[in-house]
């Protein structure tokens, strides 16, 4: 089935037909490398739309209210900015984010009711209506809007984080932008991504696709062990591809779930490796689980772990804080059946520790890609997680991002 995929270069969020999108500075986040910081993207014609949305009990405005309109099957246009979350702002975040909804219903000729909002930035920080109102009169939508608009949404990130994925056949698109660098956790993050697809589907198998999507890719993500309350994922089609229908059970469902799987899992793995003060990206793949649950916890679990995390940043072959990781994950599993590997080198076999070549360890360590292979060697279920070193450069910048 893979063979049937393929990824269309230098795709975006708008390379799919009929969508549109744009961007500008309104002076919302003074961080950003662009000056940009302000975007829309739009539907030329009404869209399928779901959601998946932070499992933090405290939820940003943009979070709440966007929830609160999915799915739906109206949709035409998001408006995101970057620089503040207006997160933890009461009432009166509510109200900022329904009046900027209203402004870009307005600017773009749509019911309040089929717009979004997404924000990312600093937390208790109220967003500049003045500016976002004049700002907003500056935008013009366009097909390589995807480009601009996907810097409008980085913070800390240092590299934009697009996609376009098609089938051989080019039936249908799914494009896609992201953006996400630090407090970064298997339950989102402080991850904003925005999934586009002109193919012809229904909400109830849309929001099933994009759960299965989001559970293999972005939620197998961990930078650093926190989740924001901004966390947003949202998923739009339009239905102006050729295709027949999709439904559950349909003949397409499981070739779009897979073009859906692979553009969110290039995206993950865009933020893993552009984790803050990162210098490696790390991929931990568990085999031979007893339940996929175990897999991912085995797998989240060492990507996750700091002192693994540090060891790798440092290219100690410190092999016994993966091992220890895997053993407190809560995945079932007998030492003595526990094959490890780091790289191609075999550290582990069996529960035993082999006679290993120190430095064979030490130099596939510092790569900028590294593989640690788990085989629990118990079932049949896998998993794979992604996340980055920690370095000295994730304290200074998390010791002065409002300073």
């Amino acid at each position: 089935m893979a063979a049937d995929i393929e990824l269309i270069p230098n795709g975006t969020v708008t390379s799919a037909k009929g969508y549109l999108a744009g961007a500008t500075f309104a002076g919302i986040n003074r961080y950003s490398r662009h000056k940009l910081d302000l975007g829309i993207l739009f539907s030329e014609v009404p869209c399928s739309t779901v959601g998946v949305f932070t499992k933090n009990k405290i939820k940003a405005a943009p979070v709440i209210l966007s929830k609160q309109k999915l799915p739906s099957s109206t949709i035409k246009a998001i408006v995101v900015n970057s620089g503040c979350a207006n997160a933890s702002t009461g009432k009166a975040g509510i109200m900022d984010a329904m009046a900027v909804i209203a402004a870009v219903a307005q600017k773009t000729k749509v019911k309040t009711q089929d717009v979004l909002i997404a924000s990312t930035g600093v937390i208790g920080t109220r967003l500049p209506l003045d500016s976002i109102n004049e700002a907003l009169r500056k935008i013009e939508l366009s097909k390589d809007g995807g480009k601009t608009l996907a810097k409008a949404i980085m913070t800390t990130d240092t590299t934009t984080k697009e996609v376009a994925v098609t089938t051989t056949s080019g039936d249908f698109i799914v494009g896609g932008i992201a953006k996400g660098s630090g407090m970064i956790h298997p339950q989102l993050g402080t991850l904003l991504c925005f999934l586009t697809t002109d193919v012809v589907t229904d909400v109830d198998f849309l929001a099933v696709a994009l759960r299965k999507a989001v559970d293999i890719s972005f939620n197998m993500v961990s930078i650093d062990g926190d989740t924001s309350p901004n966390d947003t994922v949202l998923l739009m089609a339009n239905g102006l591809a050729s295709n027949t229908v999709i439904k559950h059970n349909s003949k397409d469902a499981d070739i779009f779930q897979e073009v859906l799987n692979r553009a969110c899992i290039q995206l993950a793995r865009a933020i893993a490796h552009d984790g803050e003060g990162a210098t490696k990206l790390i991929q931990v793949i568990v085999k031979g689980a007893a339940s996929t649950e175990d897999a991912r916890s085995a797998a989240k679990t060492v990507v996750g772990s700091q002192l693994v995390k540090a060891a790798l940043y440092g290219n100690d072959p410190n092999w016994g804080r993966i091992i220890a990781a895997v053993g407190r994950s809560g995945a079932d599993l007998i030492e003595s059946k526990l094959d490890m590997y780091i790289g191609d080198v075999q550290l582990i076999k069996k529960g035993s520790p082999l006679s290993i070549n120190t430095e064979e360890v030490v130099r596939s360590l510092k790569t900028d890609n590294i593989t640690i292979v788990l085989d629990i060697n118990i079932g049949k279920a896998t998993a794979t997680a992604w996340g980055c070193d920690l370095s000295e450069e994730y304290v200074i910048i998390n010791s002065q991002y409002t300073t």
